[in-house]
């Protein structure tokens, strides 16, 4: 299969982008490497040190003989070009990671919020439009996210996209009616994903495109079966309080004895995804496209659930480094609950890696060669929801590292 991969160079993108060539795919990477200059912005980089894209493919050419192409794109702003590629390579699937995928950054200023309307919104939007005016039948596949959902209680498991509901008639009679799952965004990033899923209705319903949207959880970890094979394949591993992930920035203060940083009650309540999984779900959901003139399939992309002050004390009681409650920057429940079906994947043979099978593995690989890299500071989260949550942040871990030797974990 001929896959397009739009957001290749990054966190997701470039395991899936080695995981599918390892199975025989054409994949060409589309990508405008964003995300490196926001590591440039934010004066924080990946745990992992990162070679260029170009040397990137050049090691995975050596290592397995298969060539990835590259294309510098801007999806958001270069219509005209996105769609002169795809006019020339005619893929037969377009994976989209092409959209600012963090939540905290799109709430940072206006201008991040703006940013991220425009670079994720325009995207999708111009990759839908092309699709169509090239006349290409490709499957698209887009990285979505749980967060659509919110992160409400309701008492009952959130479905996989569609709920059904009953309708009152004037006549008093009922008629049942399957719509989207009601969008409760926690962010601007999250709310761009709700905007998505409208696009994507539209465009499947009117144009009879064939369109896959995963809501995927919390991703963590950072090793496939792909990566592991040369250092310089490494995937990216982000720590810090934007675009760090709560599990993984875990276990990078436990690696080195910094107080897991819980921020509010953590009573929050997540869904959770190992890495390997998450790129065996993309293998299964291309297997498995909708038929032109389908709705949009949608998986719910995760493998459990936990709240986060049980991840932290769990972590805690492993490695002996404790818990430190902060402020919370989010405008969110304190509590919630959060059960979900995922039974599209379990049916299709999923087998998923647990955190509780997976966790010291992760710590010991990541943290063991880079904690030497890592800058403390940039660990809590300091981007506010609003001005009512920036007044509520005034307190700051500070940790002298060199006073916490026995509390990290061993390396040895």
């Amino acid at each position: 299969m001929r896959i397009a991969i739009l957001g290749g160079d990054g966190f997701i993108g470039w395991p899936a982008t080695l995981h599918l060539s390892a199975l025989g795919h054409e994949i060409t990477i589309v990508d405008n490497l964003s995300r490196r200059w926001i590591d440039t912005e934010l004066g924080v980089q990946s745990l992992t040190p990162m070679d260029s894209i170009q040397e990137r493919i050049r090691i995975w050419r050596d290592v397995s003989g298969a060539s990835l192409g590259f294309e510098l794109i801007n999806v958001a702003d270069e219509y005209e070009r996105l769609k002169a590629f795809l006019t020339n390579w005619r893929p037969d699937a377009v994976l989209h990671f092409a959209q600012q995928r963090a939540a905290p950054y799109s709430m940072k200023s206006d201008r991040h919020k703006n940013y991220t309307v425009n670079n994720n919104v325009n995207a999708t939007q111009n990759l839908l439009n092309a699709l169509v005016e090239t006349d290409i039948d490709a499957h698209l596949l887009h990285m979505g996210t749980m967060g659509v959902y919110g992160y409400s209680t309701v008492g009952a498991a959130i479905p996989e996209g569609y709920l059904s509901v009953d309708v009152t008639l004037e006549d008093g009679s009922s008629a049942e009616q399957e719509i989207l799952y009601p969008a409760n965004p926690g962010s601007i990033y999250h709310m761009t994903k709700c905007l998505d899923q409208l696009l994507f209705q539209f465009y499947a319903r009117n144009d009879g495109l064939r369109i896959t949207d995963l809501h995927q959880g919390i991703v963590w970890g950072t090793h496939t079966d792909q990566t592991r094979r040369h250092d310089q394949l490494i995937n990216r591993f982000d720590y810090d309080g934007d675009y760090g992930t709560v599990l993984n920035r875990f276990l990078i203060q436990a690696a080195i004895g910094y107080p897991l940083t819980v921020h509010g009650t953590g009573g929050q309540t997540r869904a959770f995804i190992h890495i390997q999984d998450s790129v065996r779900c993309l293998e299964l959901a291309l297997q498995n496209p909708p038929s032109a003139g389908e709705r949009t399939k949608i998986y719910n992309q995760m493998t459990e659930t936990h709240r986060i002050r049980d991840l932290a004390e769990m972590i805690s009681e492993m490695t002996d480094v404790p818990v430190s409650y902060l402020p919370n920057p989010r405008n969110e429940a304190d509590e919630n609950d959060l059960v979900v079906k995922n039974d599209q994947f379990l049916d299709l043979g999923l087998n998923p890696i647990t955190l509780r099978e997976g966790l010291m593995d992760e710590l010991l690989d990541v943290a063991r060669r880079y904690k030497h890299r890592i800058d403390p500071g940039r660990i809590p989260c300091n981007s506010p929801w609003n001005r009512e949550r920036a007044a509520g942040m005034n307190r700051v871990v500070e940790v002298d590292l060199s006073e916490t030797p026995d509390k990290s974990v061993s390396m040895d």
